[in-house]
């Protein structure tokens, strides 16, 4: 079919896009408010490789993070060196990868529907990607794994693409690449994925071809070296400036045959009830996706196994077939893991996009009401989208406070100005104080004291003046700078002459 657009088109496309970037980046960097652990570890090991060319265990630009102990993707990690760089490490620095990915996830879902479909089928595509609440939650705060579906997305179109114009299975290859350094989840059913596309579309033997292997080789041997060392094959070593570490510990139990049964329940629970019962995944009461999406990806899985079927009795290929391998392999993916919306996100984007198929297939189905359907599918998804978005930036926005600690940077900032030991309440997650207070890689490690270690998941007692402590048994003195939990009662400290100051979540005292 012709990928030519017509002005309507382009003119309806970039009314999503236009839509879809604003609710995106309205307040963003400020809400949520705050920061997650995880976003400011990544953020942390950024800032050690420009400041001190190690990471937080002293590994020279390691392929995988050994962060927590069980580690952590590095992709996010190296693209934001060049923001950090220019930028320094602002909350709204720290989440522009996961924005631009999301919004440049828009137009490649348009493309995507067009190759797949028709005009209508592409701007369907960009739609309820572009309104949903899952891909807007995910798209405004950083999570390193949330990276993965969009440069999965990004190497399907270039595959698809790549069938007809050759030199573009090489960019395909090398997001296809870069997804393995996004979210180490999905290394096992990678083989499995790109098996299926090959199997199916048997593109031609060329240079091209054999230039997209070499890259996907490349990019994917330094990850089978960490896991040669991480199962004790070999011990670590360097590949040119590049290291390749061992953990603390290797969480291997998070895949397991013998859970199917139990994760297929979670899967389907989570499906349809629109929730994964995490707030900061799963915007109460809206969920992951719109009430209607449910009953569309149905519809559109329907189709889009006839499709296949239809595909497979004669001798042309479908490329809605690449979406149905991409859905299968997900779902393979989440039998064998325990999932939540972010351990899923293999699947969660190609199934919006299955909605967005359906919803074309019921239009294709009205036939002369097809039209009139279209836009009526289009307005209910705005009428929930502006109910979400207007929740999200209130109410939403409130509840997210406690889980991402608004008000840390400002409370950690203002305990620095105070010489003491400072006693920080364990609702602070220790990646946050390295990344606020700057702590550079080699003092944390000469003076971090662990609560336990070796551990899948370190949790720091003690770092340089700094002391962890739950907020009951905080020890008292006299001299030093305690930094609270917003619910705990400062009287206390106040009436044995400390000085109490909010910020956010938090209360900070010292005494001058």
């Amino acid at each position: 079919m012709s990928m030519k657009s017509s002005k309507t088109e382009k003119f309806i496309f970039l009314a999503v896009l236009v839509l879809g970037a604003a609710v995106r980046l309205y307040r963003f960097g400020t809400v949520p408010a705050g920061l997650n652990q995880d976003e400011a570890f990544a953020a942390y090991e950024s800032w050690a490789l420009l400041t001190a060319g190690v990471d937080s265990s002293l590994h020279a630009w390691p392929v995988y993070l050994t962060a927590w102990g069980s580690g952590m993707n590095a992709l996010e990690t190296y693209l934001l060196l060049p923001l950090i760089a220019l930028f320094g490490t602002k909350t709204w620095v720290i989440r522009l990868p996961q924005l631009l990915v999301s919004l440049l996830s828009i137009f490649a879902a348009w493309r995507l529907g067009r190759r797949i479909g028709t005009a209508r089928t592409g701007l369907f595509f960009a739609l309820l990607l572009a309104v949903c609440p899952w891909h807007v939650t995910m798209s405004r705060w950083g999570l390193e794994s949330n990276l993965a579906p969009g440069f999965l997305l990004f190497g399907l179109c270039c595959f698809l693409r790549g069938l007809e114009e050759r030199r573009f299975l090489l960019p395909s290859a090398l997001f296809y690449g870069l997804a393995l350094y996004a979210y180490s989840a999905i290394w096992p059913v990678m083989p499995l994925l790109l098996g299926l596309l090959v199997l199916y579309f048997r593109p031609k033997a060329d240079r091209y071809l054999l230039g997209a292997g070499l890259i996907l080789a490349v990019l994917a041997l330094p990850l089978v070296a960490f896991l040669a060392v991480n199962y004790g094959w070999v011990g670590e070593f360097s590949l040119g400036p590049f290291s390749v570490p061992k953990l603390v510990e290797l969480r291997a139990e998070d895949i397991s045959l013998t859970a199917i049964p139990e994760n297929l329940k979670t899967l389907c629970r989570v499906l349809f009830a629109r929730s994964d019962g995490l707030v900061w995944n799963s915007p109460v009461p809206f969920g992951l996706f719109h009430p209607v999406s449910v009953p569309l990806a149905l519809f559109g899985l329907g189709a889009l196994v006839w499709r296949f079927a239809r595909s497979m009795r004669g001798k042309a290929k479908d490329p809605a077939a690449a979406l149905l391998i991409q859905i299968f392999a997900g779902f393979c993916l989440c039998l064998v893991i325990t999932v939540n919306a972010n351990r899923m996100n293999f699947l969660l984007l190609p199934l919006v996009l299955c909605a967005a198929l359906g919803a074309d297939a019921l239009c294709s189905l009205a036939g002369r009401h097809a039209a009139k359907l279209a836009v009526g599918l289009a307005a209910a998804y705005l009428i929930f989208f502006g109910l979400f978005a207007r929740s999200y930036f209130t109410d939403y926005a409130d509840a997210l406070r406690g889980q991402f600690t608004w008000g840390v940077q400002d409370a950690l900032e203002t305990a620095l100005a105070h010489e003491g030991t400072v006693y920080v309440t364990d609702a602070v997650s220790y990646s946050k104080l390295l990344l606020i207070a700057e702590i550079d890689p080699y003092t944390f490690n000469e003076t971090v004291e662990y609560e336990r270690y070796p551990a899948a998941y370190l949790s720091a007692r003690r770092i340089g003046r700094w002391r962890f402590c739950p907020d009951k048994r905080m020890p008292f003195d006299p001299a030093g700078i305690y930094i609270l939990w917003g619910s705990t009662d400062p009287a206390p400290y106040v009436g044995a002459g400390f000085t109490a100051e909010r910020h956010g979540c938090f209360i900070v005292l010292w005494r001058e």
